[in-house]
């Protein structure tokens, strides 16, 4: 009984050994390129945002959407974007924005959005690397069969704050207002609560200081407006729920970056709720500081340096 017992611990310690382990906590910022384009001139305002990053001191960029709303959803702006993120000198993950898939339509005006959601994820979410000259490990929601599509959800790590990229697009999560089924939401709907499940379950397992989530809708905006014949359906009323449920049961911080700015232009702040904070990009990248002496960890720097 002693040697099955003692088989059993060294083995148990061996699968924790082949993790990689958190690094000792450390001071680092971090940069999100807000999806700010203006009608069609979404390459030079991406361009100068990466030249902006390249210049600062980051760990890594997140860029939230690639193409605005008017500009076309073709292979050929889709492989230009992609070489310019590839061109970057800091590792730069994306995250999905809804104006890259949703608002896409064929030459009979129907919608394209799934077609051009799985172009996507061939040409921005392949490999175990993130984009850009730093290239820095990542993991895919991919890896589990059962969840093999989606592969624009990842993970990865910097000392020891776990960073997860979530698909919920701006617009109330593509929620559809029509007859039938909305096979897309539904089935990302389980797909994001297992990616939810699976990082604060790996969180807790490492002991993280935080987690921090990348999305293009804010989750924890207003509900929809009723209509006057019918009641819109809350697409993030799910997913704000996870949140509010694993976020209590962890001991860390929970950051959520999302790119739905406040409508005043007032300069973008961490809103907190107990551990869980949101904040929008606002129309220009947005640097986070993650520094252990502030009492929230996180804080947001001007171009200046000052946090807020």
């Amino acid at each position: 009984m002693k040697r099955i017992l003692l088989t059993a611990l060294l083995a148990c310690a061996a699968s924790l050994a082949a993790l990689p382990a958190w690094a000792a906590p450390q001071d680092f910022a971090f940069g999100i390129i807000g999806h700010a384009f203006a009608g069609d001139n979404g390459e030079e305002v991406l361009r100068r945002a990466i030249a902006e990053t390249d210049a600062d001191n980051l760990a890594f960029v997140v860029v939230n959407g690639v193409k605005s709303a008017s500009e076309p959803c073709d292979d050929d702006l889709y492989s230009q974007r992609r070489e310019l993120l590839s061109q970057a000198q800091n590792g730069v993950f994306m995250s999905l924005a809804a104006s890259d898939w949703i608002t896409c339509r064929d030459k009979e005006q129907r919608s394209d959005a799934i077609e051009r959601l799985a172009r996507i994820r061939e040409l921005f979410h392949a490999g175990e690397f993130s984009l850009g000259a730093s290239r820095l490990p990542l993991l895919r929601q991919s890896l589990t069969p059962k969840f093999r599509s989606y592969a624009e959800n990842t993970r990865w790590e910097v000392g020891n704050v776990l960073f997860a990229t979530l698909n919920l697009p701006a617009g109330n999560n593509h929620f559809v207002l029509d007859g039938g089924r909305n096979n897309e939401f539904e089935d990302r709907l389980i797909a994001n609560r297992n990616w939810l499940q699976h990082l604060f379950a790996y969180a807790a397992l490492r002991k993280a200081s935080a987690v921090v989530f990348f999305s293009d809708g804010n989750p924890f905006g207003a509900p929809p407006k009723r209509s006057f014949f019918r009641t819109q359906r809350d697409g993030f009323a799910e997913t704000r729920r996870a949140f509010s449920e694993l976020s209590g049961k962890f001991q860390g911080r929970v950051l959520v970056v999302h790119g739905e700015a406040a409508g005043n232009k007032a300069p973008p702040r961490i809103l907190w709720t107990g551990n869980l904070g949101s904040v929008g990009v606002g129309e220009r990248w947005l640097k986070v500081v993650v520094d252990d002496h502030l009492p929230q960890l996180f804080a947001v720097a001007d171009a200046d340096g000052e946090r807020r």
